[in-house]
């Protein structure tokens, strides 16, 4: 199995990446044959969409790109930053870049939607967007966590979580993408 995971931030110390690398891995220790790739999507970066950007511009390479590290993964896991209480602006970028490439640009891959914030909120806002919004762009949503008060729970310099209740609902979130 082909797993990627990315952050929807382009924080570079972003906790989202964080947690979604975190997920990943610990995916990949309970099976083993599971490849990892880990974006980051600052490596996709693109003018601010708009319809004059994309008659001028076209289809950016970024975004065909972008899509094609979808199409060759098995699955997916996402994590959500929260700016607002909605998607950050970098990611609502490329995903409107790539939706208009590819409406179902998920292209059905089981996925795991994660959230993290320093807060009690977790993201929570973000996340509840993501669930919604996702399965109309082909996504095969499997299940989602919120994870509070991201800094108490997770040793960034380790890069373990330290909250055993945590890491066990994590285990037990991104253990759903082998459900059918």
């Amino acid at each position: 199995m082909k797993l990627l995971a990315f952050a929807a931030s382009n924080s570079k110390q972003s906790i989202n990446k964080k947690l979604a690398t975190y997920a990943a891995n610990l995916f990949k220790k309970h099976h083993k044959e599971t490849t990892v790739e880990i974006l980051d999507i600052n490596d996709y970066e693109m003018p601010l969409y708009s319809v004059d950007k994309e008659a001028e511009l076209g289809q950016p390479i970024e975004a065909k790109r972008f899509l094609e590290k979808i199409g060759n993964a098995d699955a997916l896991i996402v994590s959500f930053a929260e700016h607002n209480g909605t998607y950050t602006a970098a990611y609502k970028n490329l995903f409107d870049w790539v939706s208009r490439i590819e409406g179902k640009f998920f292209q059905n891959k089981p996925m795991v939607l994660l959230a993290t914030a320093p807060g009690p909120g977790g993201a929570a806002s973000v996340l509840a967007t993501a669930e919604t919004s996702a399965p109309f762009f082909g996504s095969d949503v499997k299940a989602s966590l919120s994870v509070p008060n991201f800094y108490e729970v997770f040793d960034t310099d380790t890069l373990v979580m330290r909250d055993t209740e945590t890491d066990k609902k994590l285990k037990e979130t991104v253990a759903a993408l082998l459900k059918s």
